[in-house]
């Protein structure tokens, strides 16, 4: 873990003592973890057609801190946050919009409970996050996660890390009634510093890929523009490519998923689908799934320019072809892209705002921001949110 901090941050190493001040006692019984953001480097919006996505735990981190109770009482409290929440281990859960991030915690718990996990007492948390809050990068699952991991190993359930991001997802389906996918919670939970995984979402095989980036820094540049369109735009696409497979599947092509397709196979069986459109879509999704895969080598590789470049190329896709981007990301990533340092960047996660990645010189990243900054103000008329990261590990402990 990375124990630089810049302006603002959070400094971990003072959790316990303020830990003290909120609930007093002594620091024998706390113990403290770790839970971090993320990034996916490439393979947007593939997940869904068999695809593989190859995202990275970044060392941006929430902190918990938790303490056995003698009663049954539960208490939350966070840093960022005025007030403190207080539960019973013995209540039913229920989702309840008063609660704020209280949600997600009891959500874990709910999932725990169904697992047949028993409680003995109650306990006490204070939380700290220099994850930034709605930023793109999944400050939610680390919130999940770090806590589903904390409560585990607190209380001896030795829950694996697997598990860990199957509870986060079904605390999210069940308790918080958001249908999303495993992605986040997955590479939180299991993510390794300088590392990569390339996932397959449906079947959760996996394998870790180095992520070396030597002097080169991932730069998150957040639109902080709010993503009205995403879901509807979603579940559009998601139904054009169903159209697509249903289509080739008609004409003799032996596939469950688009990404089972190689780029030389698309090229062959394309002439069966009329609709230009329903072709892009297709098009971007084995393509798309084809760069996971030459991600992977240009990392074993060491060769981060080919890296650069397919980012590069999966922007161009994601805007041409598989129309999710706006103006919003375009203008981060054209203007990223030309700038002195920057190796490549696209826009990642579901688009029509939200975030995109660069990656960049470490001696470019204060000039790059401010460059990206000033046209970024001028197009929109409102700024843009940037951090630069390396990789993280997946939850942990930490003294």
């Amino acid at each position: 873990m990375s124990n630089s901090l810049t302006k603002n941050e959070y400094n971990p190493s003072e959790l316990k003592d303020d830990f003290i001040k909120t609930y007093g006692g002594t620091k024998d019984e706390i113990k403290l973890f770790s839970s971090p953001a993320r990034i996916n480097i490439i393979g947007e919006h593939i997940d869904y057609n068999g695809g593989k996505v190859f995202p990275a735990a970044i060392n941006r981190y929430l902190y918990v801190a938790i303490r056995k109770r003698l009663d049954t009482k539960i208490l939350y409290k966070s840093i960022q946050f005025e007030g403190t929440h207080q539960f019973d281990i013995n209540d039913n859960f229920t989702y309840d919009k008063k609660d704020d991030y209280a949600n997600y915690l009891n959500g874990i718990l709910s999932q725990l409970k169904a697992k047949g996990c028993k409680f003995d007492c109650g306990f006490e948390v204070l939380m700290a996050s220099n994850v930034p809050a709605g930023g793109g990068i999944s400050s939610s699952s680390a919130l999940e996660c770090g806590f589903a991991y904390a409560v585990s190993e607190t209380f001896g359930f030795n829950i694996d890390r697997v598990e860990i991001a199957k509870l986060g997802q079904m605390s999210e389906h069940r308790f918080m009634g958001v249908n999303c996918g495993i992605m986040d919670q997955f590479i939180i939970s299991v993510g390794k510093e300088k590392t990569a995984i390339v996932l397959d979402c449906n079947t959760l095989k996996y394998e870790y890929a180095p992520l070396e980036l030597g002097d080169y820094r991932f730069v998150v540049m957040n639109t902080n523009k709010q993503r009205r369109l995403a879901d509807s735009k979603y579940n559009e696409r998601r139904g054009q490519c169903e159209e697509a497979l249903k289509i080739l599947q008609d004409n003799g092509i032996k596939i469950n998923a688009l990404c089972q397709l190689t780029p030389a196979q698309w090229e062959d069986c394309k002439k069966h689908i009329a609709d230009e459109t329903i072709a892009r879509r297709v098009r971007h999704c084995v393509y798309e799934n084809q760069r996971v895969l030459d991600a992977v080598e240009a990392l074993k590789a060491g060769d981060l320019a080919r890296l650069g470049s397919l980012l590069n190329e999966s922007h161009k896709s994601l805007d041409e072809d598989y129309e999710v981007t706006g103006i919003e990301l375009n203008t981060l990533a054209a203007t990223a892209q030309k700038q002195e340092g920057c190796l490549g960047a696209r826009m990642t996660g579901a688009g029509f705002g939200g975030c995109a990645i660069a990656l960049v010189h470490k001696d470019k990243v204060g000039s790059f921001i401010e460059n990206v900054q000033k046209e970024y103000t001028e197009t929109t008329g409102y700024a843009a949110g940037f951090f630069s990261c390396e990789s993280g590990n997946g939850v942990a402990h930490f003294n």
